[in-house]
């Protein structure tokens, strides 16, 4: 299964602020730490996954141990990052909330309902690809329920590996 890692940059963890050991003509070092979900272990995503932890840097990570597979996630006792995902670059996620921003405004055009005024606008990129995500899926899911918000995601997920020439996503 491959898997990805996304970080702030220097390689510095989103949540957890650990400084990871970055891949340099090889891969980085290995991390370890008891694996207990949203607690601690190696967290990492799948390519269904990828609009649930957008950050500015994108590594595929190189999972050992027993994996425990969560809806969203996974985690593991030891985890390497293999390389960088340099596809995933300033061009890439300007045109990611570009792609979500318009998709937001399609599925809010299509409804009579009140979420018509939802609707981002261009100028809402600066919001960033999380929350240009976020914001087409939430849409989504008013207007369809549960099942909607997931198929946008997998929506988002077909976008992102197309584009970035990564894995298959998988249905959530």
């Amino acid at each position: 299964m491959k898997t990805y890692k996304f970080l702030v940059v220097e390689g510095l963890g989103v949540f957890s602020h650990f400084r990871w050991p970055l891949p340099n003509g090889g891969p980085g070092a290995w991390v370890e730490s008891d694996a207990v979900t949203c607690r601690s272990g190696v967290h990492a995503c799948r390519a269904a996954d990828l609009p649930y932890w957008l950050a500015p840097r994108l590594y595929e990570i190189e999972l050992e141990g027993p994996i425990d597979e969560q809806p969203l996630k996974v985690v593991a006792p030891r985890g390497r990052l293999i390389r960088r995902i340099d596809a995933w670059n300033d061009e890439a996620r300007s045109e990611y909330s570009q792609m979500c921003i318009r998709r937001a405004g399609e599925l809010a055009d299509s409804s009579p309902q009140v979420v018509a005024t939802w609707a981002p606008t261009p100028e809402m990129e600066a919001a960033g690809p999380p929350l240009s995500g976020f914001m087409a899926a939430r849409i989504a899911e008013r207007l369809g329920g549960p099942a909607a918000h997931a198929e946008e995601r997998m929506r988002q997920s077909a976008w992102l590996v197309e584009r970035l020439g990564i894995g298959e996503p998988r249905v959530i």
